[in-house]
Order: structure tokens, then sequence, then C-alpha cells
């Protein structure tokens, strides 16, 4: 008998944790979902993973492999503002940098334009005297009066950690390090600087990025503790690793010097998991539609791969309006993410129009279907009230839902608006499907995509629900429910490979490099991502480095982002990166500028190892099942119901072919066929609908 190697991943939702076991062996998976609890995540955690050793028959010390685990808690930290009593070092004259921002007004014509508050006040920013030039050199040191002095002011303000961000530390860390080393020992608290957080040029971005890392390192650092000792206490024999926003994986001691990394954890795991998806399946472009509890997140996989982006906006105060957030300098992968989820309140505005989202019920108290207490009336009471869901058989039936709570929920809003119940409830679920499927459309424009044509691949616990009228608003004429659909961003951490993405500013003209100086960078970039790497758990051997530049024409402001190779030293010659550089130049743009320079502003490594390969086995059986019953469901406004076949996803067989409407129901979800859709099982298990030419 071949001994079980089994891996365990964990994903906290904002509403739902997610988790999943699965043996690399034998390809069994086993999947289980509980409500977050925001107060004590790991609360949450430890139901989850108690409840899916049970199912399994599984002891804690039969996990030996690391535990991978995503979250929501940095983003929900920045978001609500329940950050920690962080203070900020910076250099003499510049306190206010976090206040005036970058002078950038994301909506000129708004008199009362607002921007969320710093995430460290201007009472807990300090000053010291120093510089250091741009190119690189110390003008002047700290004096030990200063250092005491500054310690002094943040030993008042009983701060929780500290964060250093001086004017140029991206050209020399020196006295960055310098005031850490000291703060750290005459503080005891977390220290972080902005020369390994993000040792960039550009003094607003650099400092709000790290003002959000000291803020969320009195968050994730205690989370973290109380984490692994319960793990070591449990029997888990395994280490734990951290989702990155860049879709890898890193040990809990660099996450939690970096919390800021983690900052969209949970999305990026199911951008992971569709990339594996359509590598899989030889889908050339893919979109993931994951709509959970709280948001939904929609991201194209273009082959095989998602695209990624050096800044990610967090915190905004309009979900919509680029620049009303924190522009924090991470590598993430590119998606869009919305308040548009199970949890979404449904509400009528000053002119009596109906809007969905983006305020969520969460887990607590959640939806009134819930009867938890809510008495708003959310996405999940109207997918009720349609007949989308059964009442009896929410999370199989460990979770049942009050119906009578979700129409009386419905009947306060249908009477605000005239309308009937019904009609309410179908108009809440058409309208989030709307404004799903306008901020898909809104996130290819900006990558130059159109999504006609497209597959859409469903998963979260709300997604499959909706992707079938998502997919109608897209023209998209196809959509994939795969096997554990709700709980896909999880496993999407068990196919994430161990990686780091680091880089540092150094402006030079291409043609005018200095080789030397770019390889001692390049030395102490590939010497951090190694440490990173190993800390993880990774073989030495099979460390991986590619290489890439922000590169620009002299004298322009924007870069853009070119990447030039792989290997254990800088691969291409400058030619090969003027060209590279005017090829990307010329897609964007769609022209090049003819007799001009181009100069490096910032070079960036990734170092990786290859992701885990896995086959879950799929188990379905060849032979045809039956619906066990029908119950009336209405898909749109001014429509009756119709009479549905209700299957249950164990009982259908690879290769079946159902014709919609059709309903197919599973523990942790519900996959929705609207009607002139078509699916079948795929081999692996999967749902494929595919929409009929009218």
């Amino acid at each position: 008998m071949t001994s079980a190697d089994w891996r365990l991943a964990v994903d906290i939702g904002g509403t739902f944790t997610d988790v999943v076991l699965m043996d690399r062996e034998s390809g069994r998976v086993v999947v289980d979902k509980t409500l977050t609890t925001p107060s004590a995540p790991l609360d949450g955690v430890r139901t989850g993973v108690r409840q899916l050793l049970a199912k399994a028959g599984v002891k804690p010390s039969d996990i030996t492999a690391p535990i991978v685990h995503a979250t929501t808690l940095i983003t929900n930290a920045l978001i609500e503002g329940k950050v920690g009593r962080a203070g900020l070092v910076t250099t003499s004259g510049f306190g206010d940098t976090l206040l005036i921002r970058d002078e950038h007004r994301y909506d000129m014509y708004d008199l009362q334009i607002e921007f969320p508050d710093p995430p460290i006040p201007r009472e807990r920013i300090v000053e010291i005297s120093e510089r250091t030039s741009a190119f690189g050199e110390v003008v002047e040191t700290p004096s030990a009066a200063d250092l005491k002095k500054i310690a002094d002011a943040l030993r008042a303000q009983k701060v929780e950690s500290v964060g250093i961000c001086l004017i140029n530390a991206y050209a020399n860390p020196a006295n960055e390090r310098l005031i850490a080393d000291y703060l750290r020992v005459e503080l005891g608290v977390p220290v972080c600087v902005s020369s390994e957080v993000s040792p960039q040029i550009r003094e607003y971005p650099r400092m709000i990025t790290t003002a959000c890392n000291a803020a969320t390192m009195p968050v994730i650092g205690p989370y973290l503790d109380e984490l692994t000792k319960w793990l070591a206490a449990e029997g888990f024999g395994g280490s734990v690793l951290m989702m990155l926003s860049n879709g890898g994986v890193v040990s809990t001691d660099d996450a939690a010097r970096t919390p800021i990394r983690l900052v969209e954890s949970g999305p990026a795991a199911g951008a992971l998991a569709g990339s594996w998806f359509a590598r899989r399946h030889g889908e050339e472009r893919l979109l993931c539609f994951d709509m959970g509890g709280t948001t939904a997140k929609s991201c194209l996989i273009t082959d095989g791969e998602p695209e990624l982006t050096n800044t990610f906006e967090v915190a905004r105060i309009y979900r919509f309006k680029k620049g009303s957030g924190f522009p924090v300098s991470v590598p993430s992968v590119d998606l869009v993410e919305i308040g548009a989820g199970g949890g979404s309140q449904a509400w009528v505005d000053e002119l009596g129009l109906l809007k969905v989202g983006p305020e969520s019920t969460g887990a607590d108290p959640g939806p009134a279907c819930y009867g938890r207490g809510g008495t708003h009336a959310a996405v999940t009471d109207a997918d009720l009230a349609l007949g989308m869901l059964d009442a009896e058989f929410f999370l199989g039936g460990d979770m049942p839902l009050d119906l009578a709570a979700s129409e009386a929920a419905l009947k306060r809003i249908a009477d605000r608006l005239g309308l009937p119940t019904s009609d309410t409830a179908a108009g809440v679920h058409e309208l989030v499907n709307q404004n799903m499927a306008a901020s898909s459309r809104m996130h290819a424009v900006e990558l130059g995509a159109d999504l006609r044509g497209v597959t859409v691949l469903a998963f979260g616990g709300a997604g499959p629900v909706h992707a079938c009228g998502v997919a109608e608003l897209l023209e998209s004429p196809r959509v994939v429910f795969p096997v554990n659909a709700s709980v896909l961003s999880a496993f999407g951490t068990l196919v994430s490979p161990v990686r780091i993405d680091l880089a540092r500013s150094m402006v030079r003209p291409i043609e005018g490099i200095d080789a030397a100086a770019r390889d001692r960078l390049l030395d102490e970039l590939r010497d951090e991502g190694r440490r990173v790497l190993i800390a993880a758990g990774v073989d030495p051997g099979s460390v991986v480095f590619r290489y890439g530049i922000d590169a620009r024409y002299i004298g322009q402001g924007n870069e853009i982002t070119i990447w030039v190779g792989e290997g254990d030293k800088w691969p291409a010659s400058n030619e090969q990166v003027v060209k590279a550089f005017e090829e990307d130049y010329r897609r964007i743009y769609g022209l090049t500028i003819p007799d001009v320079g181009v100069e490096a502003v910032t070079w960036r490594l990734s170092a990786y190892s290859k992701a885990n390969e896995f086959e879950p086995l799929a188990e379905f059986s060849r032979t045809a099942g039956k619906p066990h019953r029908t119950r009336p469901v209405r898909f749109s406004r001014g429509s009756a119901a119709i009479d549905t076949p209700v299957y249950r996803r164990g009982d259908i067989g690879i290769g079946q072919k159902i014709e919609g409407p059709v309903i197919v129901e599973e523990r942790e979800t519900t996959a929705v066929i609207r009607p002139n859709w078509t699916v079948t099982v795929g081999e692996d298990g999967s749902l494929i609908a595919d929409r009929k030419v009218k």
C-alpha cells in the first residue's frame, strides 16, 4: 500500500474560511468550509481544520509537508483601519509626506475630494537629521543625541512597531539600518525599513508602503505566532508557508517582516489555481471569476500565466477611482476586486434606485437567511428566494438557511421600490451580475484585451451561482465549473511556487551602465532571494532567477517593466535590453521615439522554485445520474419560475450531457446552469457549460 503524502491548505476569506487536504500520492482531495471569525481568525481556522481532518480520517501528525496559508487579514486591517499602533521615522522636513501624498487629485472636479487616513497619523511620525545623496553617498549620519530623541518620542507614543523611511535610502540603506538597530534595542518592538520593504524611487509610494507594512506588523505577528503554537500543540509535523500577493509563498518569519506582501494573498491564490487549470486544459485565455461571500475577483490568464503589476492600490475611498487609496509598491497578481459577494447588501439610494454592495454583511451576522441576527437583504437572500439555492442543503445541510427571513428582508427593499418581492430578488441577482461583468470588462480594457469569446472559470462559494449570468453579459460562450470550485483558491496555494519578487532602484542610462555596479546590486538581490527560498524549505540548487527592469526613455516620468531572461547572472546585452524595451513600448503606445536614449530605473529579480505537480483524483462514475428532485427557479425579472431538475454533484457521471436549465448541488456551492445552456461533465469531473447559439 502506497504511503500517503498529505498536504494542507487554508484560506481565510471575508465570510468563509476554506480548508483543503490533498494526498499527493493518490490524488485524493478532501475539502471543508466554515464561517470566518473576524474578531479571532484562528478560531475559524481551528474549526475548519479539525472538521476536515475528522472527515478525512487523518491525524495532525500525518501532515509533515508545509501547510500553505492565504489570508485577507492584511487587506481587511488596512481597509477597516484596524491596524497596530505604529510609528514612522523619516528625514527632517519630510514628516508630512503621507498627508501631501503625490499631490495627484483622482477627481479634479470634486471639491470635496477625500483620501483615506494614513495608517500612521502625523503625531506618531518623527523626523531625524540625516541625509544620503541620490547617488548613495552618506552626507550626514544621525547623531547619538538625535537617536535618543526619536526613541524617547516613539516610546512616549507607546508604539507597537516602527517603520523607517529616509530620503534616498534605496541608494544606500546605511542610515536606515543604523536607526533600525538602535530602535530595536531601545524599544523592543518590530522595526521595518524602506530599503528592505520597497527600495525604489518616488518618495510617497515608498513611504506609504513602509507605513502600511509597519502598521500591519502588530496584526500578522501575533496571529502567526498563535497559529504556529497551536499547530505544534496539535501535533502537526510541517511548517507554515504564507501566500504572497505575487502568487508565491514564503516562510512565516519573512511574512511577519513584510506583511504588506500578503495584501492580495487570497485572490492571488485563486489566480494561481486558474493558471494551473488553464495550462492543464490547454486554454490560451481564461477569465478567472471568483465570487465569495464578501467580494468578487476577476483575473485574465493569458498563455497560462496571470499578469503581474508592481503597484497595487489598497483601501480605496471609491472602488472605481484609481488614486483614492494607498498605492503600495508590492508585486501583485493584476486583478480587479469589487464588493460583490454573497453577503453584499441590497439597498435603495436617495433617487429610489436599487443598489447592491459594496457594503457586506460579512460572516457576522451575515445575510438575513443565515439566521444569525442579520436583517439586511443580501445577494444570498435573493438567490435563495429565486430558488437557486436549497435552504436545507446549504453547506450540505450543516448550515440550513431561513427562507422566511430572506423574504422578509427582501420585502422591505421591495416596498421601498414599489415592486413585488420576487422581482426585487431577481433585480438584486441581475444587478450584482451587471456589477461584476462591468468590473471584469474594465479590467480587460486596462490590459488591452477583449473578453468576448473567452472561457470563464467559475469558483468561490457564490461564483458558480452567478457565472452563467455574468458570462452572458460578457458574451462568453463557455463556463467551466471545476471540481471543488468553492475552495479553489485554497487549492491554488498547493500549486503555487515558493517565490519572492525583489526590486531596487538604480537610475542609469542603458548605454552607459556600469556592469560592476549592476552586478553588485544583483548579487545582493540574489542573496536575499536565495535566503528567502531556503528559509521556506527550498533546495538551494533548485532556485531559479529571472531578471527584469523598469525602463523609460530619458526624460520621461513613467516606466514600463520588461523581462530579459533567467540565469545565475545578468542574461542580456545592452542592445538586447533596448530592443526588448522598444518592442514593448511599441506594443503599448504604438510607436517608438528615435534618437532618444533608454534608461533603467528599477532592477527586478524574481527568485522561485517550480511548484509541486499534483494530479487530483476525480471520483466520478461514468454512469449517467438522474435528478433527485425538481424545484421552481426564477431566472429573470418578469418571467415565470421554471421547474428545474436538481442534481447532486456526486450522482452525475463523466461524459453526461444535460440540457439547461439545471441545478447541480454540492456541499460547498451550487452551479446554476441557465436556460439556453448545455452542461457536460468533463474527464476530470469539471462541469463544462456551453451557451447555445440562437
